[in-house]
């Protein structure tokens, strides 16, 4: 049920929003979505990134706007925290109509930010939680396991994880990691997974097919064989060198599928590695794709697949490729198994070799059984997974905190 009034939110996303990979996908749609449902928002954020029509900024004035920060953890990003916090007072004091209702934090930088201006206004805080940071910081190399850090920012984290009055988490297996790992209560979190616009991610059929071959031929994709797409980060817990691996196991077939990588950081590298490992001709990197060509881009694939490896982040990368009805080879995980069920083609976890079986499997099936696999997955995202989905639950959210508790 929609709100009777509309809130006063401030979002609080400490990243260079608005760039082309899931987290930020993540803040765009639920903040559009809200800001559709009638509620003012406004997202304090770093000053790189680019504008989203329809949702205000708030970015720091003394930092160069076209400086580009890189993905994950970085030391140049704790100086812009503290620039985030000294802007923080102000952006809440001026809020249009008062001061905001609801504080609804990003990241544990933003939860930790959330926290001291909730408790000096009186304001609820929402946490988005979308991974451990201490382990976020391990799959980026930002911090060794042995490092005498880990232990002090694991501690740090927990506190953390417990301030919010209510969080969102975006898998099953992450709201009972909160639970068990940080004892926060469980009445206060609830599972929000991510989400998508069935209506722009749509099968290859419902796309303009002038514009399809257009862009096929753009990227010298091979007419002859089948095209596996990749949409997300590159980095080793996404795991791209294990797809890059994969490739290689399923060169040596009679018509080996492409892959199409659409992704950053570190193209370079990859891309370097691809060629180390002769399968430089089965593959063609895009870099990043910006998200509102996305949805022409995957249409060119025959199959999708999500090698990621992490064990504390979600995968909302499967929602597209859902919403596009594409058979999906994916690393059998709790996250994954959450979004596909049984109609992923699954392989064990950080197995190259079992990677190549499970792309192989969704290539090879019978035509009949992609496509019902295909229908029954986008309609478990019209079902489950759509960006007003999401807000209805962020209201309810919002409804529990902002009414007032009544009295006798």
């Amino acid at each position: 049920m929609q709100l009777k009034r509309s809130l006063r939110i401030l979002a609080i996303a400490p990243t260079g929003f608005y760039a082309d990979y899931g987290c930020h996908v993540r803040i765009r749609g639920q903040m559009a979505a809200l800001a559709e449902r009638g509620h003012c928002v406004r997202i304090l954020t770093y000053p790189s990134g680019r504008d989203v029509d329809g949702l205000a900024m708030i970015r720091p004035p003394l930092w160069p706007r076209g400086k580009t920060m890189p993905v994950g953890s970085s030391r140049r990003k704790l100086l812009l925290d503290v620039l985030l916090g000294a802007l923080l007072p102000a952006a809440a004091l001026r809020f249009p109509g008062g001061r905001p209702d609801v504080i609804h934090a990003y990241l544990h930088e933003g939860a930790l930010l959330g926290t001291l201006l909730g408790r000096a206004l009186r304001v609820p805080v929402v946490f988005d939680y979308q991974g451990s940071l201490t382990e976020e910081m391990l799959d980026h190399r930002f911090l060794r396991l042995n490092s005498p850090l880990v232990p002090v920012l694991r501690a740090l984290e927990r506190w953390i994880d417990r301030q919010p009055q209510a969080i969102l988490a975006s898998s099953v297996q992450a709201t009972r990691q909160l639970v068990k790992g940080s004892a926060v209560l469980p009445s206060r979190v609830s599972t929000l997974s991510d989400s998508v616009d069935p209506a722009i991610f749509r099968s290859r059929t419902e796309q303009p097919a002038a514009e399809l071959a257009a862009l096929r031929t753009r990227l010298r994709l091979p007419a002859d064989r089948p095209v596996v797409v990749y949409l997300g980060l590159l980095a080793p817990y996404q795991g791209t060198e294990l797809l890059l691996h994969a490739l290689k196991l399923l060169a040596a077939h009679d018509r080996p599928p492409h892959c199409l990588i659409m992704g950053f950081p570190d193209v370079d590298h990859y891309r370097n590695l691809a060629a180390s490992l002769g399968v430089t001709q089965n593959v063609t990197f895009t870099g990043a794709v910006p998200y509102e060509d996305a949805p022409l881009y995957l249409a060119l694939g025959d199959a999708a697949v999500a090698p990621k490896v992490s064990a504390t982040e979600g995968s909302g990368k499967l929602l597209p490729f859902m919403a596009a009805g594409l058979p999906i080879a994916a690393f059998d995980t709790p996250v994954h198994r959450e979004y596909l069920g049984d109609l992923g083609f699954y392989a064990r976890l950080g197995d190259s070799e079992s990677l190549a079986g499970a792309l192989e499997r969704a290539l090879s099936a019978d035509p009949d059984e992609k496509a019902r696999r295909g229908w029954l997955l986008r309609a478990r995202v019209i079902e489950r997974y759509t960006w007003q989905h999401a807000a209805q639950e962020i209201e309810t959210q919002y409804q529990h905190l902002t009414t007032p508790t009544p009295v006798g």
